[in-house]
């Protein structure tokens, strides 16, 4: 039997909670998938507590600073796991989306009051190392400094600028710094659903920007979905209406709008199930649709429910 008092494990376990949501948030952004976060924390939680045989805060000064560094290194350990398993993913993959339950509903749930980064930009970090994403979470996302990130990645001062200065060029080339007012972003959001759901070829070629590129990520297991991004109008017409038609030859098609790792976005539901989430990205005067993010692979919906509205 452990000799620790239990009032040490519980104020271990009320500190590694107190800290859970950030941890989360860091973690989640860093990789885009909600299982490989929640393993990575547990992970971390067993870190935690067999530390110190089994009195974690003994001799930590700054527990919330110890936690993140602990999830930040086993989610760098993840990086290549989730790599591996990219090698054999069908066609494109897009993070899981982190989806409201309620359309205008206060979010509760702790993963969606994290730091949000849109859709669009975790498609961007997808193309940084590893560490270059860490450091680019850490201090664009959540304001670390650079020399309280060189002690939780164990590099200099001096590195972790580089890497960040790095992974901002890289990430400001690929993704302007303009974001939609949000109602900008629902009615654009609502004119393509309607023209795409409806099947309504004059509106969709309308709203459309002529070089929109459209990521359709079934994971294999959805019927429709393309195997690479689709570039250029017309084929992103044809890809769209081949992906809602199917659906609703399955079934009627019900439209929820959501709040989607903080933007506005449309869900798509098959009776209770969810078919699709669909998530845009403007061009700069708001009137366009210059991306269109389709995840449709069930098992990134899986946290995803109808509701009541």
């Amino acid at each position: 039997m452990s000799d620790i008092p239990e009032t040490v494990t519980d104020d271990a376990t009320a500190v590694f909670v107190e800290h859970r949501e950030l941890m989360f948030g860091v973690v989640y952004n860093m990789l885009g998938t909600v299982a490989d976060t929640e393993d990575v924390l547990q992970e971390t939680w067993l870190s935690w507590t067999a530390r110190g045989g089994g009195a974690p805060l003994d001799g930590v000064e700054n527990p919330r600073a110890y936690l993140v560094r602990i999830a930040v290194n086993h989610a760098l350990t993840r990086r290549a796991v989730i790599s591996r398993r990219r090698e054999t993913y069908v066609g494109p993959w897009l993070p899981e989306p982190l989806v409201a339950q309620g359309e205008d509903e206060a979010v509760e749930d702790p993963a969606l009051r994290a730091e949000s980064v849109s859709l669009a930009m975790l498609v961007v970090l997808e193309s940084l190392t590893p560490l270059e994403r860490a450091v680019f979470v850490l201090h664009e996302v959540f304001g670390y400094p650079h020399t309280e990130i060189a002690e939780i990645i164990d590099r200099r001062p001096a590195a972790v600028r580089q890497l960040a200065h790095r992974a901002r060029e890289h990430v400001h080339a690929r993704r302007p710094l303009y974001e939609a007012h949000p109602r900008v972003r629902r009615e654009a959001t609502e004119r393509f659903v309607r023209a795409a759901v409806g099947g309504d070829i004059a509106a969709l070629l309308e709203i459309l920007a002529p070089d929109v590129t459209v990521w359709s990520d079934g994971g294999g297991k959805r019927r429709g979905a393309g195997l690479r991004p689709v570039h250029g109008r017309d084929k992103a017409v044809r890809l769209l209406g081949s992906y809602t038609r199917r659906g609703a030859g399955a079934g009627l098609l019900d439209l929820r709008y959501r709040r989607v790792n903080g933007d506005d976005a449309a869900v798509l539901f098959q009776g209770e199930e969810p078919y699709a989430v669909l998530v845009l990205d403007l061009t700069p005067d708001g009137e366009q649709v210059s991306g269109v993010y389709v995840v449709s692979n069930p098992e990134k919906l899986t946290h995803v429910h109808r509701g009541e509205a």
